[in-house]
């Protein structure tokens, strides 16, 4: 039997700043966010056991691999520190944490600290789209491509309009409540940006069409970021709650996890799912064997939950694959309301990707960070009330990698 992983708590930068224009190098992301982490958790850097980075192209954005070894200059004491750096694209931060909970259950250390950072903001917007190019197969679908993921993201909503149809008023509502629901997130990137569903369903000059049916609105952004967690055993988490004054059940885990990839091509996925129910089958995969590790039946046993909505469709694909309606019918959802803040599933409390920030290797642990917010009633202006259990959906490519989490307290 594996041993359970808790999440002691952790750290984000304020996604708004730009490290390029204050004449930051990735590094000081990686050293605020890591200094930040241990001093919210209150664990010691001689406590730790390993160190994970999860990152995408810091070699194309930065120049700069090996970025393990840069966990070892946040203190002296971490000289020594079994590290590693961990890549799938915007799922890289799940795939480390991936690494170091499986590290963890099997024993090998106590601690892990996992960190999730992403330089974006070096390049210009045209650069930094090819960059993100390779997340796809770069040869066949982004080579010579502008911008193409926000097309390859486009084309998920063309397969979903061709097999159920799609209304492009019910990805406005998704972008209006991911931009309402930033305004309550002191870190958020558009906490002050102007954003209405009205002006969602534009395609003018102040909200561009960028490819296919996905105008400006619709994405999410051009992020510089870093998030660091620490997880633990049961044999550190629960002395460390107790000089909390806390039990070992109030300390939020990862209940259950999943873990799927699909072909790279986005045409080859839809070739694959072609005669089944969910457009992108392999993610729903992933979200069910979360549900069945966590013993809970459906996406009714959560408080809410934070998704990749790297752009609308992509949120639109998470409704129906969550279970929240059955396949092709999550306009119902959006309709009645049940993914806003005060609705019966709340959906990026925090703004997801397309209001708070896609910092790309940091998301996934952005995302696992506000689940452990949520369930510990720590996430201020944009707490789910009572919330007990959230899960998260981290995707990498045009739903090539799915990751997905489920996090609560017993």
């Amino acid at each position: 039997m594996t041993q359970p992983v808790f999440i002691l708590g952790g750290y984000q930068t304020d996604f708004a700043r730009n490290w390029t224009k204050e004449g930051k190098h990735i590094s000081a992301m990686i050293r605020e966010a890591a200094q930040g982490t241990l001093e919210a958790t209150g664990v010691a850097p001689a406590e730790l056991g390993t160190g994970h980075v999860g990152n995408f192209a810091a070699e194309l954005y930065a120049m700069q691999g090996h970025l393990g070894a840069f966990l070892i200059d946040v203190d002296p004491a971490l000289s020594g520190l079994p590290t590693g750096r961990h890549e799938a694209a915007c799922a890289s931060g799940s795939i480390a944490l991936l690494a170091a909970s499986a590290e963890i259950e099997a024993g090998r250390y106590d601690t892990a600290l996992v960190l999730g950072v992403e330089q974006m903001k070096t390049v210009s917007p045209a650069v930094g789209g090819d960059f993100l190019g390779t997340a796809a197969w770069y040869e066949l679908e982004a080579k010579g491509v502008e911008f193409p993921f926000p097309k390859l993201f486009g084309k998920l909503g063309d397969e979903y309009d061709r097999r159920y149809g799609l209304r492009d008023e019910h990805l406005a509502h998704i972008a209006a409540v991911n931009y309402d629901n930033a305004k309550r997130n002191p870190k958020a990137q558009t906490r002050s940006w102007y954003m209405t569903e009205a002006h969602a369903c534009r395609a003018d000059k102040y909200n561009a069409v960028i490819g296919g049916r996905i105008k400006v609105s619709d994405c999410s952004q051009v992020t510089d970021g870093a998030v660091g967690l620490v997880l633990a055993s049961a044999r550190f988490a629960e002395p460390w709650a107790k000089r909390r004054g806390l039990t070992l059940s109030q300390v939020p885990r990862i209940q259950g996890w999943g873990h799927a990839t699909a072909p790279l091509a986005f045409h080859d996925k839809v070739a694959e799912s072609k005669d089944g129910p969910y457009v992108l089958p392999h993610t729903r995969r992933a979200i069910t064997d979360a549900y069945r590790r966590a013993g809970i039946a459906d996406c009714w046993a959560l408080s809410g939950i934070e998704t990749h909505d790297c752009f609308t469709t992509s949120e639109y694909m998470a409704i129906d694959h969550f279970g929240l309606t059955a396949p092709g019918q999550s306009w119902r959802a959006i309709e009645e309301r049940v993914i806003d803040f005060d609705g019966k599933l709340p959906i990026n409390p925090s703004g997801g990707l397309i209001g708070a920030g896609h910092p790309v290797g940091a998301t996934g642990v952005r995302q696992m960070l506000d689940c452990t917010l949520q369930v510990n009633g720590q996430a201020g202006d944009y707490q789910v009330p009572g919330a007990q259990r959230f899960a998260m959906l981290n995707i990498g490519g045009s739903g090539t990698t799915s990751c997905v989490f489920v996090v609560g307290r017993d």
